[in-house]
């Protein structure tokens, strides 16, 4: 070790650096050039100020190190500035674009984002809400589909902070919800099935008991009954994997009969379908037809390139974040409702069905 001699450079660092004051709204408020009332009204009430001040103000924060005495404020006013995104697992594709219009609206009115991934634990649950009820986190954002385990019924919703769904819906009148129409989504992608020719077409589901794979389902059996009838409505089980996929194949390649199309529950099935039916010697699109649902990273990447539906996740995370954060300024609960239109984005799984499908053993649906 070597010594600190009297006098040397690092004893003027050590003492230079004790010597330091710890910064005041004022340096704030010099550095961004606005006064200090507007400084204060930046922190306490972000929303009023307009987005090129807050920005001023937010730089200067974090360059004269004035953080910790902004902090110190948000927990005088019982206000902690952040959100808690609780999420059934960070590993669904869907979830990085949410995050990040999440983090864009949060971000450009002073608010920070915790993330809770619980991977379908009810103890990392309630763990998760025992946080939020101790007042870290102002708000909550669901991605789970239900309200935590432990505050539902147990608690009173009121014993909770704001809260709104995001793209997995919970049945709760009082609670608001942003995500994608799946219904009339899935409805336009079975309508496109149909509008090149396809009447023998399987809907591969996901979960069992998921609302949003059953919604889609809805949305499919609504195409399919205004085209022909009841009878042309066709359900394998999946479970949202692409191994669920894999295994759909297999359990529909036992019958007598196949469908000239596929239209799954999301892109992960979708994608274990096509590998399943590659592995059969079948060619997609030529012996069989494929769309998926969400339009993640790889949709456009494999071979072929998936014909799916686009979910607009930025704007769908923005609009949450939006509403939570506005419910925080009037302390009225949010209960709005929002599904946002899901675009078909269409690629190379599909073609119209042909005489080859007589050598498949397509046949009338048993």
């Amino acid at each position: 070790m070597i010594p600190l001699l009297k006098g040397s450079r690092w004893q003027e660092i050590i003492l230079d650096n004790q010597s330091i004051k710890p910064a005041t709204i004022e340096d704030v408020a010099k550095l961004a050039g606005v006064s200090i009332a507007t400084v204060s009204r930046a922190i306490r009430s972000p929303e009023k100020v307009a987005e090129s001040t807050r920005k001023k103000v937010t730089s200067a924060i974090a360059h004269t190190g004035y953080t910790a005495n902004a902090m110190a404020q948000n927990l005088r006013m019982q206000r902690s500035h952040m959100v808690m995104v609780l999420a059934q697992s960070i590993s669904d594709p869907n979830f990085p674009g949410i995050l990040t219009g999440l983090e864009k609206a949060a971000n450009n009115r002073g608010f920070g984002v915790l993330i809770g991934n619980t991977e379908g634990d009810i103890g990392l649950e309630e763990k998760y809400l025992r946080f939020l009820l101790t007042g870290m986190a102002d708000g909550l954002i669901l991605l789970t589909g239900h309200l935590p385990v432990a505050g539902w019924p147990k608690s009173p919703l009121a014993t909770l902070p704001p809260v709104v769904a995001v793209s997995r819906p919970v049945m709760h009148e009082q609670i608001a919800y942003v995500g994608v129409d799946d219904f009339d989504a899935s409805k336009m992608a079975t309508e496109y099935l149909i509008s090149i020719g396809h009447s023998r077409i399987v809907y591969v589901s996901g979960p069992a008991g998921d609302a949003v794979s059953e919604l889609r389902y809805r949305g499919y059996c609504a195409a399919l009954t205004e085209a022909f009838d009841e009878s042309s409505i066709w359900k394998v089980d999946g479970d949202g994997t692409s191994e669920g996929g894999r295994s759909a194949i297999e359990r529909l390649f036992i019958r007598d009969s196949l469908p000239t199309a596929f239209f799954c529950y999301n892109d992960n099935s979708a994608f274990g379908v096509i590998g399943s039916l590659q592995l059969r010697g079948y060619d997609v699109p030529r012996d069989f037809s494929v769309v998926g649902f969400d339009d993640i990273p790889f949709a456009n990447d494999i071979s072929p390139s998936l014909t799916t539906i686009r979910q607009p996740r930025g704007q769908i995370g923005e609009l949450a974040m939006s509403y939570l954060l506005d419910s925080l300024s009037s302390k009225i609960a949010p209960s709005n409702r929002t599904l946002l239109h899901g675009d078909l984005i269409i690629r190379d799984s599909c073609l119209e069905p042909g005489p080859r499908h007589d050598r498949l053993g397509v046949g009338k649906i048993q």
